[in-house]
């Protein structure tokens, strides 16, 4: 890899208006919804509305800390079914959809990619450091757009004036050209009426991947979205779909199961895959007949 190619990788910075008034995330996703597409070998739209959902998680997760980390999980009637991103602030990205190679009839009147979801409900998780039990909020999907969804769930359930610019560019080919997103969120003390201002701005910002594929990375996307107020970067991160799924996790998960449902599995190997990456794993015959032993044992 040179030095353009690792300047411009995936990658999520953070700043705040020098007047203290506001705080913008903008991440690049596009490896990130590339490998995800690849990966569950997602239809056209699946790879829009699942990368925006990662996009979305990644920039929701860089509030948290370290390996804290938010699921947003949108369950609809529509032919998509069920789509969950995972996210953590070290940058790892992860999620899958219910019907991977689901899509939609462009040949039907008033057909919008938010039909792909439909109706139904959102829900966010976070799982954080020092709390037993994961904090979960739920809110009826607005459009199914993810856009509008996660805007729509932080005024309501965090309470915090937010704008949300989520996007992924599709070429004539079907192939993902770039992806990234922008959150906005005021801070308090801020004047009011100042972030409906930039909500009506932002509204008309040019497209995420088109501003990537004119050759403009993070620093000048975030600078542009905001200006001409000032903007201090805080951090920025490397960003990457990373699942920690391995081979001695999914024993762990066997070993869970009764002595009965493991007898079930005796005499032959499994083939255990993860939702969240499409990664397969085989379990041998031994290994079950370990696992049954150890069971056996447990009940001795």
């Amino acid at each position: 890899m040179n030095r353009e190619d690792y300047e411009f990788k995936d990658r999520l910075i953070k700043g705040i208006t020098e007047d203290g008034n506001f705080k913008i995330s903008v991440v690049k996703t596009t490896d990130v919804v590339k490998e995800a597409k690849k990966r569950h070998n997602l239809s056209l739209l699946n790879t829009v509305l699942l990368g925006k959902s990662l996009t979305a998680a990644m920039l929701l997760a860089s509030e948290l800390k370290k390996e804290e980390r938010i699921q947003l999980r949108l369950d609809g009637n529509g032919p998509v079914g069920a789509i969950t991103a995972e996210a953590n602030s070290l940058g790892e990205i992860r999620g899958y959809v219910t019907n991977p190679q689901a899509e939609l009839d462009y040949t039907q009147p008033d057909v919008h990619i938010g039909q792909g979801i439909g109706l139904g409900i959102l829900t966010f998780t976070k799982v954080l450091y020092n709390e037993a039990e994961p904090r979960t909020s739920s809110i009826e999907i607005v459009n199914g757009d993810i856009n509008s969804d996660v805007a729509q769930y932080l005024a309501q359930s965090e309470q915090i004036p937010s704008a949300v610019i989520l996007d992924v560019g599709i070429n004539e080919q079907g192939e993902v050209t770039e992806a990234g997103g922008i959150l906005l969120q005021r801070l308090p003390g801020a004047p009011e009426g100042q972030i409906d201002m930039l909500q009506e701005r932002l509204g008309s910002f040019p497209p995420i991947d088109k501003l990537l594929e004119d050759g403009q990375y993070i620093d000048e996307i975030m600078k542009s979205a905001l200006s001409p107020i000032k903007i201090k970067e805080l951090s920025r991160q490397l960003v990457d779909f990373f699942c920690r799924c391995t081979k001695e996790r999914f024993l762990d998960a066997l070993s869970m199961l009764t002595i009965d449902d493991l007898k079930d599995m005796a005499g032959e190997g499994q083939e255990v895959s993860c939702h969240y990456c499409n990664n397969t794993e085989h379990i041998s015959k031994e290994e079950v007949s370990k696992l049954i032993n150890e069971a056996q044992a447990k009940l001795n």
